[in-house]
C-alpha cells in the first residue's frame, strides 16, 4: 500500500507538489486503513491528506543538507537492480 511513499528530500530536480501530495495520500490511506473512505468519513480523510501534505511540504522546505542532491534516474536504476536481485528478473 505504501509503495508510492518515496524519499523526497535532496533530489535534483526537487520533489513536486504532486509527489508530496501522493505520498501524503498514501500515508493517510495506511493510517486509516481505507483506500477510499465512506461518505461519512470522506471529509475527515481529505482534510487529513491536506494537513499531511502541508506538514510534509514544511518539513522538506525547512531541512538543510550539505550533501549533493541525488539524481532521480540513478536512484531509480539502483532500485531496479535491488528489485531484480530480490525478486529475480522475471524471465524464469
Amino acid at each position: 500500500m505504501c509503495r508510492n511513499i518515496r524519499t523526497l528530500f535532496n533530489f535534483d530536480p526537487p520533489a513536486t507538489d504532486e509527489e508530496v501530495q501522493a505520498a501524503s495520500l498514501q500515508f493517510v490511506r495506511k493510517l486509516s486503513g481505507f483506500n477510499k473512505p465512506s461518505q461519512v468519513n470522506e471529509a475527515a480523510f481529505h482534510r487529513a491528506v491536506e494537513e499531511v501534505t502541508l506538514a510534509a511540504s514544511r518539513l522538506l522546505n525547512s531541512m538543510v543538507t550539505h550533501a549533493e542532491p541525488r539524481n532521480r534516474e540513478v536512484e531509480a536504476e539502483r532500485a531496479r537492480v535491488r528489485a531484480a536481485k530480490r525478486f529475480g528478473n522475471g524471465n524464469a
